[in-house]
């Protein structure tokens, strides 16, 4: 490739491949970099170029830039140090807090029972006694697939629940 044809070829898919870069890295300033780094690695590997379509080799490129620059983002972002863990304290709750969650964990409670057979069963088992499907499943001596179906309907069933009250609210 001559200077000019590059130049050319720069002109006529530098908007291509910022957009490529726009869109891997969700960084426009980024973008602007790596949109010029894939000229520049084109221009120095043109004697690589084995004839396919250009437009391709260059999004190749962009994107290959773009996915590298995702990783180091993601190593630079990633604490290597201790001191970088912020150290949680145990906190206790409040009475308030106390009150409050157990006023909801009963409301819940209530709702659940008030579902029809057999996701009432299900629903308290699963949501207000925390247990898992499998647990569910041997206690009822029911298949899993069905314990699943169940559940799922009973969250549907709640969300209107829910939602109903919230309405009259």
């Amino acid at each position: 490739m001559q200077k000019d044809s590059f130049a050319q070829i720069v002109h006529e898919y530098q908007k291509l491949i910022f957009a490529v870069c726009v869109k891997l890295t969700g960084d426009y300033f980024a973008a602007e970099d790596l949109t010029q780094e894939t000229f520049l690695s084109a221009y120095q590997h043109q004697n690589q170029f084995d004839g396919q379509i250009i437009k391709a080799w260059l999004c190749r490129i962009a994107s290959n830039k773009a996915i590298d620059y995702n990783r180091e983002a993601a190593r630079r972002m990633q604490p290597t140090d201790e001191k970088d863990f912020p150290v949680q304290t145990a906190t206790k709750e409040g009475p308030e807090d106390l009150y409050l969650e157990r006023e909801v964990r009963d409301r819940l409670k209530e709702r659940c029972a008030d579902l029809k057979d057999p996701y009432n069963r299900i629903a308290i088992r699963y949501f207000c006694e925390e247990k898992k499907t499998e647990e569910i499943a041997l206690e009822m001596k029911t298949n899993i697939k069905t314990i699943q179906t169940q559940i799922y309907r009973a969250r549907d069933m709640l969300r209107r629940v829910y939602r109903e009250e919230e309405q009259i609210e």
